[in-house]
């Protein structure tokens, strides 16, 4: 037993002496308690929560006495710090604000305390959610948000920053900095090489964390280089993987190909030596890969199967469903030759995943739920992703741990545990995930910020988001 266990044990037993006990919070007894790190289970504790910080752990048979608010039987349930979504989305304006205000319930009520919003065009919206929410009168998750994305003029999403030079970017940048935004997004609908380059080293000159997805007019070598911090989605690392990356980038420049014509070539010139060769950089130069797996093998498999009996439609307003029509009508009119093409891409996504893994480039667990993503819902779609890693190959441990862990890591915020000083924000299951990651859905009990919510708490927050 440390030192800080050692006083708080005697502490204890000092008081018991008295006729008055120490009162906390928030107390779990006898529950078992993973350590994401190591993987090592300590059974039978005891943790004491005042406020939203993890005051002492104690086992429970060494307990002499207490006192709490609110006391949590853990018997035979296991505790880990809550999940992270590492990449969502609030977007679809104005008149989808409440829709997407709805989605912190889901977030909650599916053990997910923290989210990353990858850019959209709801960024006062968060922010008054935020402050809401710091102020105890909202319930959801954390948030950190990259505010709106950069992109080139034209863009394709909604309140993009458009740059088409340095003086842009910059101002872009300075209007990021001054919404105190987390990260810095990079979009590649239309962006220019020269111009996308340029913005990851100007935010990196500015000790801005940049992450996005990669135009196919520069090389995966090219985008590293510059400084990127993550990867969105892992069309950009095939490519890094392909023995004719330079030629088809080079195609791409001169309007021979196009990011979805070249895939098929991408897929096909895939090599180890070159894929290799892509992970070590990506490895020593610290970058977070995001691989997205559900959402790509929800959109690759529209044509065959039916979600219209979706049980969490029902959680999704009116209006958010109308935005997944350009996905579903793109995926249905698609010839035979491109479905074929992209069934194909999500089996490598697959197994390009799994090699990411076993050579130690740090993946970042992300569902990319929000309006236009078709039929990949707010909370659930995390679970759903944490499974696709494990079928990818991962270890229900090493899947755990793109969540939080990486998730904390990426940002460089502080790393989510279960120790005394830590942010109270856990996630109380019935069994263990470590045997079965499945079990991340079998929820007792979810503690935001020190706030508790039961099964039936949690059943509430769902039922005040049905449509």
């Amino acid at each position: 037993m440390n030192k800080s266990l050692l006083l708080f044990t005697a502490s204890l037993f000092l008081i018991s002496c008295t006729s008055k006990a120490p009162v906390f919070d928030l107390v779990i007894h006898n529950v078992n308690i993973l350590n994401l790190e190591s993987g090592e289970i300590l059974n039978e504790q005891s943790v004491f929560i005042n406020a939203d910080t993890i005051h002492s752990i104690v086992r429970t048979k060494d307990l002499l006495t207490s006192a709490a608010k609110t006391q949590i039987d853990g018997t035979g349930k296991y505790l880990m710090p809550g999940l992270w979504d590492n990449h969502v989305h609030f977007r679809g304006g104005d008149s989808l604000i409440e829709e997407n205000k709805k989605f912190l319930n889901l977030y909650l009520a599916n053990g997910i305390t923290t989210v990353r919003d990858a850019g959209g065009d709801l960024t006062t919206a968060v922010h008054e959610w935020q402050n809401a929410m710091a102020a105890g009168s909202l319930n959801g998750p954390t948030i950190y948000t990259s505010g709106p994305k950069i992109d080139g003029p034209g863009a394709t999403w909604a309140g993009s920053l458009e740059v088409s030079n340095l003086e842009e970017i910059n101002r872009a940048l300075d209007s990021l900095q001054a919404l105190n935004v987390d990260f810095v997004k990079i979009y590649d609908s239309k962006i220019s090489a020269e111009n996308y380059l340029q913005t990851i080293k100007e935010a990196e000159s500015r000790n801005m964390i940049t992450s996005g997805h990669m135009p196919y007019s520069v090389t995966l070598k090219e985008t590293t280089e510059a400084g990127i911090d993550a990867i969105e989605h892992l069309y950009y690392i095939l490519k890094g993987c392909s023995l004719e990356e330079v030629a088809i980038t080079n195609a791409v420049k001169k309007d021979e190909t196009g990011f979805w014509t070249s895939l098929d070539q991408v897929i096909k010139t895939y090599s180890e030596a070159a894929a290799l060769k892509t992970f070590n950089s990506l490895k020593e130069r610290n970058v977070y890969v995001v691989p997205t797996l559900h959402i790509g093998h929800t959109l690759s498999y529209l044509d065959e199967q039916d979600h219209t009996s979706d049980d969490y439609l029902s959680y999704i307003g009116s209006g958010v469903q109308k935005t997944y029509e350009g996905r579903i009508n793109s995926a249905l009119g698609a010839s035979p030759e491109f479905i074929q093409m992209r069934k194909k891409l999500d089996s490598t996504f697959v197994k390009l995943t799994g090699e990411l893994n076993k050579n130690k480039v740090g993946l970042l667990a992300g569902s990319d739920c929000g309006a236009y993503n078709s039929y990949i819902y707010p909370g659930i779609s995390l679970h759903q992703e944490l499974e696709a890693l494990v079928n990818a190959g991962l270890s229900p441990l090493e899947a755990l741990k793109t969540s939080s862990q990486n998730g904390a890591q990426f940002l460089n915020k502080t790393i989510p545990k279960i120790q005394s000083g830590a942010q109270a924000d856990l996630l109380l299951l019935n069994a263990n995930p470590l045997k079965d990651i499945k079990s991340t859905q079998d929820i007792f009990e979810v503690i935001k910020a020190g706030k508790s919510f039961n099964r039936q708490q949690l059943d509430s927050l769902l039922k005040a988001s049905k449509y």
